[in-house]
């Protein structure tokens, strides 16, 4: 029996690994007539300071990096519907990626799989952070295929 997938997350971040996530994803939803929802998730760390978390940066960094996002999935959406698919939803969201990718998101819209990139980190970043993408894989609820 073949599992069949109707939501379909992918998590987004612009690098390499993410974009071919997103087409084993399309590929996925296109098979068993599914929608993929596509979100960036903005890690509030990289606005605080190590000094009890106060904002380092001003509102004008953050809403800037807000509309850069946007730009991007506005774009990307725009690219996967040339290409003939359109069940698609983008979202960006601020927060913890692993909270946001594994809870609040999976609360908030029913997923079934998650489609994931393999991290960039070194061997050595992932000993000492972990990644985003085995934190994904510990504590989903749902399947996920790691691109």
């Amino acid at each position: 029996m073949k599992q069949q997938y109707s939501n379909i997350l992918v998590p987004v971040d612009g690098s390499q690994n993410a974009e071919k996530a997103l087409e084993r994803a399309i590929k996925i939803a296109q098979r068993d007539h599914g929608r993929v929802e596509v979100l960036n998730v903005i890690d509030v760390k990289q606005f605080t300071s190590s000094f009890g978390g106060v904002m380092s940066g001003t509102g004008d960094m953050i809403y800037s990096t807000f509309e850069y996002i946007q730009d991007y999935l506005t774009k990307l959406k725009a690219k996967v519907n040339a290409e003939g698919f359109d069940n698609l939803g983008v979202h960006a969201r601020f927060g913890s990626p692993r909270v946001i990718i594994t809870e609040d998101f999976p609360n908030d819209y029913p997923i079934d799989l998650i489609v994931i990139g393999k991290t960039g980190l070194s061997a050595v970043e992932r000993f000492f952070v972990g990644t985003v993408t085995d934190s994904v894989i510990r504590t989903a609820k749902c399947d996920v295929l790691v691109v």
